[in-house]
């Protein structure tokens, strides 16, 4: 008998979620994470509206509601003109929430569900499937241990290992970008956001919880890694001051895109990053990579009652969105670039241009889609 129905490899919020899907269907899942400890990087911080929904089929919706920040909506403001503005209902509001928190709320939970099922500081380096179950080996603390699993799950990110060793092409698409970014107190936060998109480059300025604000530029000579920079590009484009506080320094990261050729191969399948790397700029990856988890959580349980690995339908529905999600992405990061040579006059012909009704939809299209 196999140690696991299922075994989830990567415990970040694709990895976390899928589990608690699983865990609440009955079904035994073990999580193994090479990290002992925590992440508190800046990381992701919007969750979309269909998000929201797997999140509440996760039994979560409620609890990252009561700590997160819904925005209303927001501008995209060009020269001081605003180009579009946007206010959001209550069905299409993205709540704000930093992503260690998010986290924290899938660990707990996992817990609730499935006591024990996370173990920290295992180091999945290989599998095997091998006639009906699917053999791990991993790392613990320098000894060697195995483990066992009807169905693995590769949620192991971009850079997945496991990807690697199924010999899954990682092919490249468009969308590639240099940011820099910060997370500063702000006590006029708001609840709206600001998409400032200026000749010089973009700048993206969204409210966080806790009377926070994270400001995001452009950076294409990656030149705005430390404070002083950061904050007259700022200044240069937007006009803003910013205060930053003592020793708080941007962090600089690489906007990329790719998708793996394939997401299942036998009892192994990939989902959230290992199987698409989707541009931050655009805010879809983490919603993204939940709306996978949730139709393979379905596909799972039919493998299971069946005995045999049936993903096609999962593989189809997860290539299809990886594939719309990367094309908006890489127009809002086209959108972004620096512009340098637009002069005053090209520049306000299209700013009548975003006017139309067409241009204005897309243009606050950016805003509903923008969270890193």
């Amino acid at each position: 008998m196999p140690d696991h129905d299922v075994a989830i490899i990567g415990a970040g919020p694709v990895g976390l979620l899928l589990a608690c899907l699983l865990a609440q269907a009955g079904i035994d899942v073990g999580v193994y994470e090479r990290r002992r400890g925590t992440d508190d990087r800046s990381r992701a911080i919007g969750i979309h509206p269909p998000g929201r929904a797997v999140l509440d089929s996760a039994g979560l919706g409620v609890q990252a509601r009561r700590e997160a920040l819904e925005l209303d909506g927001g501008e995209v403001i060009c020269d001081g003109r605003i180009l579009a503005s946007l206010s959001f209902n209550a069905q299409q509001r993205v709540l704000i929430l930093p992503q260690h928190r998010t986290h924290a709320l899938l660990v707990e939970r996992l817990e609730q569900l499935h006591s024990g099922a996370l173990r920290r500081g295992h180091d999945v380096v290989g599998i095997l499937d091998d006639a009906g179950v699917v053999r791990l080996s991993m790392d613990v603390d320098a000894e060697r241990r195995e483990a066992s699993a009807s169905f693995v799950v590769a949620a192991d990110g971009a850079r997945s290992g496991i990807r690697q060793q199924l010999g899954i092409g990682w092919r490249a698409r468009p969308g590639r970008g240099s940011y820099a970014m910060v997370d500063i107190p702000d006590t006029l936060t708001g609840s709206r956001v600001q998409l400032y998109c200026e000749p010089a480059g973009l700048v993206e300025s969204f409210p966080l919880p806790g009377d926070r604000r994270r400001w995001v530029a452009a950076d294409p000579r990656r030149t705005l890694g430390d404070a002083a920079s950061f904050v007259e590009a700022i200044r240069e484009r937007t006009g803003i001051r910013l205060r930053l506080p003592v020793r708080l320094q941007p962090t600089a990261f690489q906007a990329r895109q790719h998708r793996a050729e394939r997401v299942a191969v036998g009892r192994v399948v990939l989902v959230g990053d290992a199987a698409h790397e989707t541009s931050p700029i655009g805010g879809q990856g983490m919603s993204l990579g939940w709306i996978a988890a949730h139709h393979l959580a379905a596909a799972i349980e039919r493998s299971l009652r069946t005995g045999q690995p049936d993903f096609r339908e999962y593989e189809h529905s997860a290539q299809r969105a990886a594939v719309r999600a990367q094309r908006r992405s890489a127009f809002y990061m086209v959108m972004g670039r620096p512009s340098p040579r637009l002069g005053v006059g090209i520049r306000n012909t299209v700013i009548r241009a975003l006017g139309t009704p067409l241009l204005r939809s897309r243009a606050a299209g950016m805003i509903t889609m923008r969270g890193l």
